[in-house]
């Protein structure tokens, strides 16, 4: 943001500290006005026809932007992505264990990426992995939501599930 003798324009549109448009002005004119009032010139809109300069407490208008930077990142929510692996001919016992890790981890908020890798031959039996991803996105259904179908990428097939939203 260019400010005071930075600002290389030969007329500006003026707006004072309270707000109220001077009109357009010489740069010369609107920064002696700035100096007098013991404030800045601040160009606040350069790509106008003519740029519009703004009389304003510099220091102060940053500062105030900092805070609202902080405070929009302390209520910024960073979402992981948490992965649990199947593979196609999973056991019952070791996909109930899988299915109680994955719900534990959306419980917590989390989103869960499930794959299955097909190692060998198994690749030819794609039906069997996208059967077991079915069955553990319908075994989550009541606790999460499904973002992305199954879905193959190379030799594994992927499926993401999204917590469901609180219903406050």
């Amino acid at each position: 943001m260019m400010v005071n003798d930075g600002i290389r324009s030969r007329e500006v549109r003026l707006i004072d500290d309270e707000g109220n448009q001077l009109g357009v002005k010489a740069t010369s004119d609107a920064l002696k006005m700035a100096d007098d009032a013991e404030l800045d010139l601040v160009l606040v809109a350069p790509k106008a026809k003519p740029p519009v300069a703004r009389i304003m407490d510099y220091g102060k208008y940053r500062f105030e932007q900092q805070k609202k930077d902080r405070e929009a990142r302390k209520n910024q929510k960073v979402v992981s992505v948490k992965e649990v692996r199947l593979s196609p001919g999973i056991d019952v016992n070791d996909f109930n264990t899988k299915l109680k890790n994955a719900k534990k981890f959306l419980a917590k908020g989390e989103k869960v990426r499930v794959s299955i890798r097909f190692k060998g031959r198994a690749i030819t039996h794609k039906d069997l992995g996208r059967d077991v991803l079915n069955r553990f996105a319908a075994q989550t259904a009541d606790v999460a939501t499904v973002q992305q179908h199954p879905k193959m990428d190379g030799r594994s097939m992927f499926l993401m599930l999204a917590p469901l939203k609180d219903k406050n």
